[in-house]
This record gives C-alpha cells, sequence and structure tokens, in this order.
C-alpha cells in the first residue's frame, strides 16, 4: 500500500460551510485537483445547489466559485496508506486538524461531510467541540456511492441553507 496525502484547504475568512470530503482518490491526487474524477459528482451537485455551471468552468474557477459563494473544501484524513481509491482501503490514517481550521474560520455556520467515511472520522475528530455548527452528513459524490443523481442532489440541497 502506498501513502497517499491530502490537498491544503480551500478557505478563507468568509467561509460558511466547509464540505470535507474523505481523501483525494486516485485520479484527483494524479492530476493535483479536488473530486477530478470525471464520474464524480461533486462539481455536478454543488454547480445545482449553488445554481452555476461549475462543470465547464476550469479547476481554478470552479474553487474561487466555491469561495465566491462561501463554500470551503478539506479533507478529514490528512495521510493515509491506501491502494486504489475507494474510503474502504484506507488504513492507518492521521486525521487533520479540523478543529484548528474550524477555529481560523470566523463565519462558518456548518460543516458537511461528503460520505460515510468523512462523517465517521470527521465526526470524531470534532468530538467535544459543542454545537457550534450544523453537521450535515450527506451521500458521497463518488461513483462508489450508487445512489441515483437526484437523490443525491435532494440531500445535497440541504448546503443551500447555510451558504446564503
Amino acid at each position: 500500500m502506498t501513502t497517499k496525502r491530502c490537498f491544503p484547504p480551500v478557505v478563507d475568512a468568509h467561509t460558511r460551510v466547509l464540505v470535507l470530503g474523505s481523501l483525494p482518490g486516485e485520479v484527483s491526487l494524479a492530476q493535483a485537483q479536488y473530486y477530478a474524477h470525471k464520474q464524480n459528482r461533486f462539481w455536478h451537485l454543488m454547480g445545482d445547489v449553488l445554481d452555476v455551471d461549475l462543470v465547464s468552468l476550469p479547476y481554478e474557477s470552479r474553487l474561487s466559485t466555491l469561495l465566491e459563494h462561501r463554500v470551503g473544501l478539506w479533507d478529514v484524513v490528512a495521510e493515509a496508506r491506501r491502494d486504489g481509491s475507494l474510503d474502504s482501503s484506507i488504513r492507518d490514517h492521521q486525521g487533520n486538524d479540523l478543529p484548528g481550521l474550524i477555529a481560523t474560520l470566523p463565519q462558518l455556520r456548518a460543516i458537511a461531510f461528503n460520505g460515510g467515511t468523512a462523517a465517521k472520522i470527521g465526526e470524531k475528530a470534532l468530538a467535544g467541540q459543542g454545537d457550534r455548527h450544523a453537521i450535515l452528513r450527506l451521500p458521497s459524490s463518488s461513483p462508489a456511492y450508487t445512489l441515483a443523481y437526484a437523490e443525491k442532489l435532494v440531500k445535497w440541497q440541504a448546503v443551500r441553507e447555510w451558504v446564503g
């Protein structure tokens, strides 16, 4: 198994919603981009939630558009051993300093976990942080999670309440 590392957080002082994934997959790591796999529905979901076309934008514009809408990105896992891209293959993970990042985000209102693994690891990392933020447990945008897009979007629409 090879060691994989996450990307730096994409946040600013205006971030109201922090979307936390687990750990970038192989395609994302190879391209050094969050959610780079063409079948991952993250950019489609966020575009529909924010009512903007994120999919057709260059990567850097996608990130800046998220920030303009007060949405940040990061992962709960800083590094782990994993072959392939499946969350179920994550071994010996070291978590990111979620409380440390959150302390730097004065306008943060909600933390959205992209998938069950992110929620499980992230909620443990945030234990004892009190109820200062809404917690959104969203279905994974990964193609490995086979829930229909329309059903995922219904759940992801909860993000919209917190970005305004």
